[in-house]
């Protein structure tokens, strides 16, 4: 899957390739499902795990601030896929927080981690996932040199523009039919840029409500 997403020029980051390598995406996909296929696939409760070409996209965007020692969320962690592969980019002495509004999926992800090349950060505290709405970030281990969003807002919460760490980056889908991947970087005095990547496709970050009423 890594080899096939480098030879299509998805990514060129060596870093990125090691973690996907490392972190077993197979891990965290639902069973019945080809674990190593290009594509978005459900896990339940109106929510997906992205294409595999998405998640390297979005680590190579936010590798420089994903540095050991770094903190690191993401929002609308789903699976737990992407926040283990943060765990082990920042290590034991950065910090990886996903947040996930469906409490049954914050449970399952734990127990994909678990299984997974992130256990031990798991286990000493560097890597945790919380129940909660991921448009509130999670404060306590503000401020975040990384914030990845899962899922696409109408428009960028204040909420996480505001624990972004000066000189961070967020990566965020934005828009409603049509989205776009927004790169938001907070320079050092604090004021902030955003520029489009590419246009993508995502499940809509709303609140647990919203998301649960179709299901």
């Amino acid at each position: 899957m890594v080899e096939h997403l480098q030879n299509y020029g998805v990514f060129r980051s060596k870093k990125v390739a090691e973690v996907m390598e490392t972190i077993d995406r197979a891990l965290f996909v639902p069973d019945g499902n080809a674990p190593y296929y290009d594509s978005p696939m459900p896990i339940g409760y109106n929510a997906t795990i992205s294409a595999p070409h998405m998640h390297a996209t979005c680590l190579q965007l936010l590798e420089e601030n994903l540095q050991p020692g770094m903190h690191a969320l993401d929002v609308g962690s789903g699976t737990g896929y992407l926040t283990a592969c943060f765990a082990l980019m920042v290590g034991p002495q950065g910090c990886a927080v996903g947040v996930e509004h469906i409490p049954e999926l914050v449970s399952s992800s734990i127990q994909n981690i678990q299984k997974s090349a992130a256990a031990p950060l798991l286990k000493e505290g560097s890597l945790s996932v919380h129940a909660g709405d991921g448009r509130e970030g999670w404060p306590e281990h503000a401020p975040y040199d990384a914030i990845h969003v899962g899922a696409a807002a109408p428009e960028i919460p204040q909420a996480l523009i505001d624990q972004l760490k000066p000189g961070g980056r967020m990566v965020i889908p934005v828009g409603s039919i049509f989205q776009d991947l927004k790169v938001v970087e907070k320079s050092l005095d604090g004021s902030v840029s955003i520029r489009t990547e590419t246009s993508v496709r995502y499940v809509p970050l709303t609140s647990r409500e919203s998301q649960l009423r179709s299901v």
